[in-house]
């Protein structure tokens, strides 16, 4: 059975075709690593080392803990690891990187409060359909009353609510973990060190949670291995992806990128852009021209209203307006209920309904229909064009 991990399933729910690129294509991503994913990696190398430090019974001061993280960082730092973000530089994060260590230290200094058992731990539990499951714990901890500890460093910007630490998936499936390895644990706390905040957020799982989620990851795999289609999902987490000139969704936007590089102007000499283009520029001019007719449409019953008459002549053509009974059904969702229920009662409801073809296909789609029901359909292949602003063009 194949090894998963939260990542690998975070890669799927988020976007489907880049976890096939990376998981079942094996394509090595452009972007090797971004700022944000350099200082972290750097951050933990520091705090692993502090913690062998200690263990070892060696020095453990402030000043130890910042010189090794900026000789890592002078190390491994090189020109290609991305900064996404343009009011920032490499030298920002290097610095912000520095205060997260420090506002750690004085917090947490001697480094007494538990008995450390692992760093950045790596080992594997079996599900119960047989799959694997990747543990990597930051910092693994016990204290003398049996609790034990799932630490996780968090760089991110955002603070983590005590809700969405309550929900979370990774550090909980580690706790199922804890509990099959250590059978004397009367607890196992989940912890989030939120350096940007210099803040912990806690969680805790019951029995009957670590169950119920156990069951939502087989499932989740399960949907992954017996899928077909891998469709892309664009987010503003694309603008971190190491895939995005394999990817559909912006494949030829990089090729304008590059063409345009090299020509040291936007592009124009494009077919695909100059079909986008007069795509967009005829949807524009139908949009006026229906505007338009409704406008001329409204004049047209106006002047005939005016004039008492039914039928106003041009040079070519005429306009016949003609007055006809419009169906206004009842307003209120309780009315409508009630004229459905009357409907039906008084024996019209089969000759008057119809099928209402969105939802069909989405029960279709979703498998939420009779299986005897989804054998009498098919569905099929078919596409679609949505035109929307591009945010990366100046007006």
């Amino acid at each position: 059975m194949a090894t998963y991990s939260h990542s690998k399933i975070s890669t799927y729910e988020k976007c489907p075709y880049k976890y096939k690129l990376q998981y079942i294509d094996k394509e090595t991503p452009e972007i090797e690593n971004t700022i944000e994913a350099f200082m972290g990696g750097i951050i933990h190398q520091a705090l692993e080392d502090l913690y062998k430090r200690k263990k070892f019974k060696q020095r453990v001061s402030k000043e130890i803990l910042i010189k090794f993280y900026r000789d890592a960082w002078e190390k491994e730092y090189s020109e290609d690891i991305k900064v996404v973000k343009d009011n920032l530089t490499a030298e920002n994060y290097k610095k912000m990187g520095e205060k997260f260590l420090n506002d750690y230290y004085e917090k947490y200094k001697p480094f007494e409060q538990l008995m450390i058992l692992g760093l950045e731990t790596q080992d594997k539990m079996t599900l119960p359909d047989g799959s694997s499951w990747h543990v990597r714990i930051d910092k693994f901890a016990c204290d003398d009353k049996e609790n034990y500890y799932v630490c996780d460093y968090k760089t991110d910007s955002w603070m983590k609510d005590q809700e969405e630490a309550d929900e979370d998936r990774q550090l909980a499936m580690y706790s199922i973990w804890v509990k099959d390895k250590f059978k004397d644990a009367k607890s196992v706390k989940l912890v989030w060190h939120m350096l940007a905040f210099n803040k912990e957020v806690i969680s805790e799982r019951t029995e009957a949670q670590l169950k119920k989620l156990q069951e939502e990851v087989v499932n989740i795999i399960k949907e992954i291995e017996n899928a077909k289609d891998f469709p892309t999902n664009v987010t503003a987490l694309c603008e971190y992806c190491g895939f995005r000139s394999k990817c559909p969704s912006f494949k030829h936007k990089i090729e304008l990128e590059v063409k345009a590089e090299e020509s040291k102007k936007r592009f124009k000499d494009d077919d695909g852009l100059k079909l986008v283009d007069e795509f967009s520029e005829i949807k524009n001019k139908l949009k006026e021209f229906e505007d338009k007719q409704d406008s001329l449409k409204a004049d047209l019953i106006e002047f005939a209203k005016q004039k008492k008459v039914d039928i106003v002549y041009g040079s070519n053509m005429k306009a016949n307006i003609k007055e006809f009974d419009r169906l206004v059904l009842p307003e209120s969702e309780e009315d409508y209920k009630a004229f459905i229920e009357l409907l039906k009662k008084k024996g019209h409801w089969e000759e008057c309904c119809m099928i209402c073809y969105p939802k069909v296909q989405s029960k279709v789609i979703k498998k939420e229909l009779h299986p005897d029901l989804i054998e009498k359909v098919k569905l099929e292949k078919d596409k679609r064009i949505n035109l929307s602003k591009r945010k990366d063009v100046e007006e």
